[in-house]
C-alpha cells in the first residue's frame, strides 16, 4: 500500500543546493527524497506517491522543462516548483504556463522555499481530491442504463420532466421513474447535485 504521507521530490545536479534543501525540510519535518538527475528521479518515482517537486530549470542530460514534459505525458499530478537562476526566468514563467506552480530565483530565503512548498502540497491535495471526486462520478454514471443516462444529461441541463418526456418521446410518469433512479444510483440529493456532476464530469473530459 502507497504511504499517503506527502513527499516532497527534490531534483538538482548540484550536491550542495540538496543538501540545503534537505536539511530545511528536515527542520519542519517535511519527508524528501533527493535525486541528483531527472532520470534518476524517474527510476524511482511513484505515481501513486503523494507530494510535490522542487525542481532545478537547467541540469546535464534531461533539464528540468523537459522533465515537466515528460510527467504531464503521463498525467502525473505532481506539482512543481522550479528553482531558477538568474538568466532562466523568461523559461520559469514558460514552465508556470505549462503548469507549474510557482518558481523561486538563486539564492533564495529558506522561509520563502517552505512558503513554496506548503503552497504546492495544498495544490497538490486540491488537484488529488478533484481526481477522486470524477472517477467517482464517472463510476455512478457508468451505472447508468441507456435511458437512464439520457435522462440524466437532459434533467442536469435544466430541462423540465414534461420537456424531457417530448424529448425522448416517453410518458411524464416515466421520466419521472427513471429520475428517481438517476438520483439512486448516482447519490445525488437533488437537482444541483446532478448539475455539479455533469460539470465535473465535462471539465475531466476537457
Amino acid at each position: 500500500m502507497t504511504d499517503p504521507t506527502p513527499m516532497v521530490f527534490v531534483v538538482d545536479d548540484d550536491e550542495p543546493v540538496r543538501d540545503a534543501i534537505g536539511m530545511l525540510l528536515e527542520t519542519v519535518d517535511v519527508p524528501y527524497q533527493a535525486f541528483e538527475s531527472a532520470h534518476a528521479f524517474l527510476d524511482g518515482y511513484d505515481p501513486a506517491r503523494r507530494g510535490c517537486l522542487v525542481l532545478d530549470i537547467r541540469m546535464p542530460g534531461m533539464s528540468g522543462l523537459e522533465l515537466q514534459q515528460r510527467l504531464a505525458e503521463t498525467h502525473a499530478h505532481l506539482p512543481i516548483i522550479f528553482i531558477t537562476g538568474h538568466g532562466d526566468v523568461p523559461m520559469a514563467v514558460e514552465a508556470m504556463k505549462r503548469g507549474a506552480v510557482d518558481f523561486i530565483r538563486k539564492p533564495f530565503r529558506d522561509q520563502e522555499l517552505l512558503d513554496r512548498v506548503h503552497e504546492a502540497l495544498a495544490v497538490e491535495e486540491g488537484q488529488r481530491a478533484r481526481v477522486e471526486d470524477l472517477e467517482n462520478a464517472r463510476t455512478r454514471i457508468d451505472s447508468l442504463t441507456p435511458r437512464e443516462h439520457e435522462v440524466f444529461e437532459r434533467v442536469a441541463d435544466g430541462q423540465a420532466n414534461k420537456v424531457v418526456a417530448i424529448d425522448l418521446g416517453i410518458s411524464e410518469r416515466t421520466v419521472e421513474i427513471h429520475r428517481s433512479q438517476v438520483m439512486h444510483k448516482t447519490g445525488a440529493r437533488s437537482l444541483a447535485d446532478l448539475v455539479r456532476m455533469k460539470l465535473l464530469l465535462e471539465s475531466g473530459n476537457a
